[in-house]
């Protein structure tokens, strides 16, 4: 039986295009599309916006991407619902285009905490599928690094990783660890340190739409 397409949101494109460049955004655990979608508005007319829903729940409103174990006092992912959803993720981009137009040479991965954990691991398995991917106070999986695609096939992708520095949530150390193994793979990711916690700061915010982000030459 065919897996129902994720739940999702849209911000259409305000100019007239047949095939807009893509803004793919996904949530953080126990949040919703909802959460990030609220930056929508923020980027430029250009692009078709899309906020995406994890597909697992976790209470009313509530949506994780994989769930985590904090029994032991750090976190124990689950490793085979983490890849289902990446996989997802992946489909999802080829089901969308049975729904909406966009240019399937210029899609933008960002994603916040788990979503950004998830954004690395779509990028980095399928590059071929990803112009660019931001990462906001997330982490690499250790199990998906077998799963990376060559230096061949990541030359071409871009890269930001925003973290701050206070996040109690996800250790800046880790997109520290996540930036210097990029930079072992021949990629050249912008990255930026800031003095917040674990959220989406207004500052962030700018450098990924203003500077960094989509479209930019990270």
């Amino acid at each position: 039986m065919d897996t129902p397409m994720l739940d999702y949101l849209v911000r259409s494109p305000k100019q007239n295009r047949a095939n807009p460049p893509l803004v793919l955004m996904l949530h953080g655990f126990g949040g919703n599309e909802q959460d990030l979608f609220a930056f929508a508005e923020r980027f430029p007319d250009k692009y078709l916006v899309v906020s995406l829903r994890a597909p697992l729940s976790l209470g009313p409103g509530s949506y994780a991407w994989f769930h985590v174990d904090f029994s032991s006092g750090s976190p124990v992912i689950n490793p085979g619902q983490a890849d289902k959803s990446r996989q997802l993720v992946i489909r999802f981009l080829a089901d969308l285009k049975q729904e909406v137009n966009y240019d399937g040479k210029d899609v933008n991965l960002i994603g916040f905490s788990q979503g950004g954990i998830m954004a690395y691991s779509v990028s980095l398995t399928e590059p071929e599928k990803i112009n660019s991917v931001t990462v906001v106070n997330g982490l690499l999986l250790p199990h998906v690094k077998p799963l990376i695609a060559s230096r061949e096939r990541l030359k071409s992708l871009k890269v930001f990783i925003a973290h701050g520095k206070n996040d109690m949530v996800i250790r800046h150390q880790f997109a520290v660890d996540a930036r210097e193994y990029l930079e072992s793979l021949g990629l050249k990711p912008g990255f930026r340190s800031y003095d917040e916690g674990h959220y989406i700061s207004e500052r962030m915010l700018e450098d990924i739409i203003n500077t960094y982000g989509p479209g930019r030459g990270i």
